[in-house]
C-alpha cells in the first residue's frame, strides 16, 4: 500500500518536512466489542466493563482487576478515572484530525491500547475474533483520512493459521502493518517454524510488524515473573522484553530469511540499543558457531531491516545511534493519549532535543524520511 507525499504547509512543523508520528495510540471505544466483533464472541474478547465505581478490563469473561482507563488518558495515572472518560481524539478520527492539526503532526500510525494485552487470551478463537472486530473498526477508522491516518493490525498468534488469515484481512482493509506483543503467545518463541509462515505473510503482503510493548497483561514475561509493583514492572516491561526479541529476530536468522520483512521494537525506547548490537555483534564472532542461521553482523542486519522508537529525552542515545550510522532506523512517537505522553507539545519537546544535542539536520529523517520507509509508503 502507499500514500501521496504530504506537502501542505499547515502540516510542515517549523517549515521543514510533514511530522510523522509513528508511535500513537487509540482507546479503543465500546462498539469495537459490541458492534464490531462477532457476536459469539463479544462476552470473551477484550473489553472494559464497569465494576462499581471503576472499572476493569476484562478477558475472556474474566476481570484482569486492572483499569486501563488511567493509563489511556494523557496525565491521568493515579486518578479516579473510568473508561467514561477517554478523551475523544483517542477514538473518534475527526477528533484525532483535530489533536493532530493542533500539534503540527501530518499523519501518525496508530496502536492499540487495551487490546495490547490480547495476549493473555488463550483460545485461538476467541483471539482470532478478538483481532478481526478491532481490525475492522481500525480500518473504519483510518479510512477518514487514509493519507493521515494510518493503523496497525492485531496479530492473533495463539493460533498461526489465524494470525496468517489476520495478516491477509488486514492488507486488503488498508491497514499498514501488524502488532504483537514482545512475549511468547502460549510459549510461542518468534523464531520457532511456526511463525515462518507468519513472517512470509507480512513480507508477501509488505505489511510492516511492530512488537510492541506494554504492562498491565498477565502473559509470563520477565516483569510478571519477578514483581507485583506497578514500579517494577513498567521500569522493566519494555526494555527487557524488547531486547530479548531483537536478539531472537536478529540471531535466529529470521531477518536473513525474510530480506524483505521491515520490523519496528517500539515503545521501549532506546538507549539500550547500542550495547545490545555491540554485545550481539561480540557474540557472533566468538560463538556465532552456536546460532548458525546467522549469516550477517547483528548491526548489519539491524541497520538493514529494523527500527526502533525514539522518546524526546533520549537525545544523547539517539547521538550514540547516529554515530554508529543507524540514524536511519530511528522513527519518533508521541504516545498520545497514553497517560505518559507529552501533551500538549510533544512535537516541540522532540525540537529542543535536536537543537540541545547539537543533531538538528536529522530531525528530518526521524520524523519524516524513516517514518515513511518504515511504514512502506513510497
Amino acid at each position: 500500500m502507499g500514500a501521496p507525499l504530504i506537502t501542505e504547509e499547515p502540516y510542515a512543523s517549523n517549515g521543514t518536512v510533514p511530522v510523522y508520528d509513528a508511535d500513537a495510540h487509540i482507546a479503543e471505544p465500546t462498539s469495537v466489542w459490541e458492534e464490531y466483533t462477532d457476536p459469539k464472541y463479544r462476552d470473551l474478547v477484550m473489553q472494559c466493563r464497569p465494576t462499581g465505581a471503576a472499572d476493569s478490563v476484562f478477558v475472556e469473561d474474566e476481570s484482569m482487576d486492572t483499569s486501563a482507563a488511567p493509563a489511556c488518558i494523557p496525565n491521568a495515572y493515579g486518578t479516579n478515572v473510568t473508561w467514561d472518560d477517554i478523551v475523544p481524539g483517542s477514538y473518534d478520527p475527526v477528533e484525532r484530525l483535530k489533536v493532530m492539526d493542533a500539534e503540527g503532526l501530518a499523519a501518525a500510525l496508530m496502536f492499540p491500547s487495551v487490546h495490547l494485552m490480547s495476549g493473555d487470551i488463550a483460545d485461538g478463537d476467541v483471539a482470532a475474533a478478538n483481532a478481526r472486530g478491532y481490525n475492522r473498526w481500525m480500518s473504519d477508522f483510518v479510512s477518514e483520512n487514509p493519507d493521515r491516518l494510518f493503523g496497525v493490525g492485531v496479530t492473533p498468534l495463539q493460533s498461526i493459521d489465524h494470525a496468517v488469515a489476520e495478516i491477509e484481512f488486514c492488507a486488503q482493509a488498508g491497514l499498514t502493518g501488524m502488532t504483537f506483543r514482545p512475549e511468547r503467545y502460549n510459549g510461542l518463541e518468534l523464531f520457532s517454524d511456526e511463525m515462518d509462515r507468519v513472517w512470509a505473510a507480512a513480507e508477501d503482503h509488505d505489511m510492516t510488524v511492530a512488537i510492541h510493548g506494554s504492562f498491565g497483561s498477565k502473559m509470563k514475561s520477565f516483569a510478571r515473573t519477578r514483581y507485583t509493583n506497578q514500579f517494577y514492572v513498567h521500569m522493566v516491561c519494555h526494555p527487557f522484553e524488547q531486547m530479548a526479541s531483537v536478539m531472537e529476530m536478529v540471531a535466529s536468522g529470521v531477518l536473513d530469511n525474510h530480506p524483505q520483512l521491515r520490523v519496528g521494537f517500539f515503545e521501549s525506547g532506546l538507549g539500550w540499543l547500542p550495547y545490545w548490537l555491540d554485545r550481539l555483534d561480540e557474540h557472533k564472532e566468538s560463538m556465532g558457531h552456536l546460532v548458525p542461521k546467522l549469516k550477517r553482523e547483528p548491526t548489519e542486519i539491524f541497520s538493514e531491516q529494523c527500527f526502533v522508537t525514539m522518546e524526546a529525552g533520549e537525545g544523547e542515545a539517539f547521538a550514540q545511534l547516529a554515530d554508529m550510522g543507524l540514524a536511519h532506523t530511528v522513527v519518533w512517537g508521541s504516545d498520545y493519549p497514553h497517560y505518559d505522553c507529552t501533551y500538549p507539545g510533544a512535537l516541540a519537546e522532540l525540537d529542543e532535543t535536536f537543537e540541545r544535542i547539537g543533531r538538528g539536520e536529522l530531525r528530518s529523517e526521524v520524523v519524516y524520511t524513516n517514518a515513511r520507509r518504515f511504514m512502506g509508503l513510497r
